[in-house]
């Protein structure tokens, strides 16, 4: 079962993730995220267990328990959407533009 937890402290990483769940059973992958252009946590991560009576069981303990002052939120973790790959990104809607204006009391910049 592959879980998801959030609110981690900024401080914990792979090997600390692992040890959290290790007790209620084999881990077989922790891992914390990162930003790519920081290097640094981005607060959450995931974990998989090969047991998934051994990973509710720890969902259920884990989920709300502090970890370095800060209460983590545990939960099973959902498939992730595909994107659309055609790079267009969003659709619909009106376009915003910055340059000259309509009506208001005018902007000052």
């Amino acid at each position: 079962m592959n879980i998801y937890v959030s609110n981690l402290s900024f401080n914990v990483q792979d090997e600390d993730l692992r040890e959290f769940f290790a007790e209620y059973g084999e881990v077989t992958s922790a891992k914390v995220i990162m930003d790519k252009f920081t290097n640094r946590s981005r607060g959450f991560g995931f974990v998989e267990m090969s047991d998934d009576a051994a990973a509710q069981k720890a969902i259920q303990e884990l989920d709300g328990a502090t970890v370095e002052g800060r209460a983590i939120r545990v939960s099973e973790a959902k498939p992730r959407e595909q994107r659309p790959s055609n790079g267009g990104g969003g659709g619909g809607g009106q376009r915003r533009s910055f340059s000259g204006g309509g009506g208001g009391g005018g902007n000052r910049w």
